[in-house]
């Protein structure tokens, strides 16, 4: 009886600990060219967790490791909503996929704490509708707080009444609270902000009230900085005068990247919190200074930064992952040896050393426009580059059977060898060079020692790209790349950030 009782303990315990999220439902409607994301919402790396296919009848089933309780962004054809999770639960989501994300519903594990949020969102913005911003900024500091007080006191109402009619976690309440007290802080700050000019006094000074109720506001800071974008943007907002005036004085070239002139800046600022730190200067980096035309120059500082810099260990690595999936592996880097499928079963690896150098594309059937784009193009690419260079396509849909399908459909006639990764964009290939679904169609150039050659391309008319294939081959592209091998589409949308531009 013992022994059964500690299984059940120890069983219930990693059931409690559980980060895995179980979700399930359907879009009445929807397409199996659109696909489903869930993003960690609070987080300093915007990147999706999983990506779902949706089957012709609007179904969708997967899991993902939440790293957090708390908010999450779910992505549908290109639309979003916010859901709150926490991990271990299992949860329905459905609805008319015209309709979302104005009408959907969340049952399960999660529908309370749903339910709660979307009746108090409802009333807080019925409310906030009636709220004339100017006419704020426009009283005197005291009127101004006394209805700064009011607004805060109505909205506790309105989330207390919600709490009572849904029953839900103590913990969103909570989220809720903190979210109405970082909301009243950016209102305080652009009180602050255009109250010299409104005033038309110049030298306008908040009051010892004013700050005093910043400082109750923001008492729980640590709680604040953590789960709260929008307490980001207060303190962004804060600082950007200052930092303005910084980034003058020390920009002396006027060619340094924000991220090295914000952590200067932020090593004056001995009164704010090492965390705080963290996660304004992670928000501009990922937002200014990591992206694909991002210099390795610059790419350099940015590693040196996040290693002497950022102490939160998860911050870190969530912004080295960032900066590896945006920037793309390092060229001269051996390519991933993971195992890769043949139609007819046998194994083949990128990293197999070639006689010829190789050009892999990364592709999947849900992409949109990619056989009226992408494979006209492909086709004259193979055919001028195909005596010194080999082609992989690298397929990235959930099943071998799609594979099949798509392969033959997409790929029939075009030199090249056909693969799979095994379970999609839950491969071990798309973990090793940081595939996401904003990254396809995309291609990489390979070196015939199996090493990487160039950054990801989305476009095979990109100027960049011919000049790595005419270095590769010894051979040189006819005509202007532009004029020929110029695709309609245009790179990918990086994943958005969650907060507003960094001051």
């Amino acid at each position: 009886m013992t022994k059964y009782f500690l299984m059940l303990f120890v069983a219930f315990v990693a059931l409690s600990c559980s980060k895995k999220v179980e979700v399930s439902g359907n879009f009445a409607g929807g397409s199996p060219l659109e696909r489903i994301e869930f993003i960690e919402a609070s987080g300093v790396a915007t990147l999706p967790l999983i990506n779902i296919g949706v089957d012709p009848k609007g179904n969708f089933k997967g899991s993902f490791d939440a790293p957090k309780d708390g908010m999450y962004i779910m992505t549908y054809a290109g639309k979003q909503a916010m859901v709150y999770l926490k991990g271990g639960q299992s949860i329905n989501i459905s609805g008319n996929a015209q309709n979302f994300p104005d009408q959907f519903t969340v049952t399960g594990d999660a529908k309370e704490n749903n339910e709660f949020l979307k009746q108090v969102q409802k009333n807080i913005e019925s409310y906030a509708s009636k709220i004339n911003v100017g006419e704020l900024v426009s009283k005197e500091q005291p009127a101004f707080l006394k209805e700064v007080e009011k607004i805060k006191t109505d909205l506790e109402k309105h989330i207390e009444t919600a709490s009572k009619a849904t029953s839900p976690d103590s913990d969103v309440v909570q989220w809720k609270k903190d979210e109405l007290n970082a909301s009243v802080l950016g209102l305080m700050s652009q009180y602050e902000m255009h109250r010299p000019q409104v005033s038309q006094n110049p030298n306008f000074k908040v009051s010892k009230e004013f700050a005093e109720l910043e400082n109750k506001l923001k008492k729980n800071e640590e709680r604040l900085i953590k789960t709260q974008p929008i307490y980001r943007n207060y303190l962004l907002g804060k600082l950007s005068k200052e930092f303005q005036t910084f980034a003058e004085k020390n920009n002396n070239n006027g060619a340094e990247i924000s991220t090295v002139l914000f952590s200067k800046f932020l090593d004056t600022k001995k009164e704010m919190s090492s965390l705080s730190k963290d996660y304004l200067l992670a928000f501009v980096m990922a937002n200014s200074d990591i992206n694909p035309s991002t210099s390795p120059e610059n790419a350099a500082k940015l590693s040196k930064i996040i290693d002497e810099k950022i102490s939160d260990k998860q911050i870190r690595e969530d912004l080295k992952r960032i900066q590896f999936v945006i920037i793309g592996p390092k060229i001269g880097e051996p390519v991933s040896d993971a195992k890769l499928i043949k139609a007819d079963g046998s194994e083949y690896k990128l990293s197999a050393a070639k006689a010829k150098p190789t050009l892999a594309m990364f592709y999947a059937s849900w992409n949109p426009y990619i056989s009226e784009s992408n494979i006209p193009v492909l086709k004259e690419v193979v055919k001028f580059y195909g005596s010194k260079l080999d082609f992989v396509f690298v397929n990235m849909d959930d099943t071998k059977d799609q594979f099949a399908k798509t392969s033959a459909a997409m790929m029939q006639g075009i030199a090249g060898t056909n693969v799979y990764a095994e379970n999609g964009m839950n491969s071990q290939i798309a973990k090793d060079l940081g595939i996401y679904g904003f990254k396809l169609p995309s291609y990489v150039a390979i070196d015939k020692d199996g090493k990487i050659a160039s950054k990801f391309f989305f476009n095979l008319g990109d100027p960049e790209l011919v000049t790595v294939l005419d270095k590769l081959t010894g051979l040189k592209a006819p005509v202007a790349p532009e004029a020929t091998l110029q695709n309609e589409l245009v790179s990918p949308p990086m994943p958005e950030a969650t907060e507003v531009p960094a001051p």
